[in-house]
């Protein structure tokens, strides 16, 4: 890349950067910052995601918003093909289907050992990978196509996950949820920091029981009539 396109491109960031800059909240606890422009940054803020590399980055509200838009965070090819997207913001959209349809059948072709799971679509692999968490962090579990793609027939209100950023989150115990992708991180580490034995305990599963059911709180609840509407 030539020194000119550079400084253009840096610019326009500024530009747009400058436009979308809101006022810092007075509360901020020090130490939190963004992690793209090190701006303070409280709580509540939001992330992107890194595709390159997985990560998840807590970012300020003018960095979230500027790869919100279709093409953000795209880097050109050196061989002219279409662009790379490095960069997306990751939704805030929290769903729950309390009805989802999945029979023990699926599930067990699923070869999932435990009771939840999370899947997403991961873009630069083409294909839907599972995770369930466990005491040794998130682990994978090869996915049966077929199986996955009778669950998302099934039920369409939750299908429509957005890749690498969203994830379907199936709880055998209560349903699924459609949430963003650093919902399902926080589940595991959550599991890590509690899990103790073969089952778990009494206090791991107090703790999941007490995750899923904020989640229950904050998701808008779908039915099957919003799927056939």
């Amino acid at each position: 890349m030539s020194l000119r396109r550079f400084a253009a491109g840096r610019e326009r960031y500024e530009r747009e950067r400058a436009a979308a800059q809101a006022p810092v909240p007075p509360d901020v606890p020090p130490g939190e910052r963004c992690e793209m422009c090190a701006e303070p940054i409280g709580d509540e803020h939001g992330h992107v995601a890194n595709l390159e590399d997985r990560r998840i980055l807590c970012t300020c509200r003018p960095c979230t918003l500027l790869f919100t838009h279709s093409g953000a965070g795209s880097e050109r090819r050196d061989d002219g093909d279409s662009p790379i997207r490095r960069f997306r913001a990751v939704p805030e959209r929290y769903r729950y289907d309390p009805d989802f349809a999945m029979s023990d059948g699926d599930w067990d072709e699923l070869a999932i050992p435990v009771r939840m799971a999370f899947f997403f679509r991961n873009a630069g692999m083409g294909r839907t990978v599972a995770f369930y968490p466990s005491p040794g962090g998130a682990t994978e579990s090869e996915l049966a196509l077929d199986a996955w793609v009778r669950v998302l027939a099934a039920n369409p209100a939750v299908a429509d996950v957005e890749p690498d950023v969203e994830a379907l989150l199936v709880d055998r115990g209560s349903g699924a949820y459609l949430v963003p992708i650093d919902v399902c991180y926080e589940l595991v580490g959550l599991v890590r920091l509690h899990w103790k034995g073969f089952d778990g305990g009494e206090e791991a599963w107090t703790a999941i029981e007490a995750f899923f059911a904020a989640l229950r709180d904050r998701s808008q609840r779908v039915t099957r009539e919003d799927a056939n509407g």
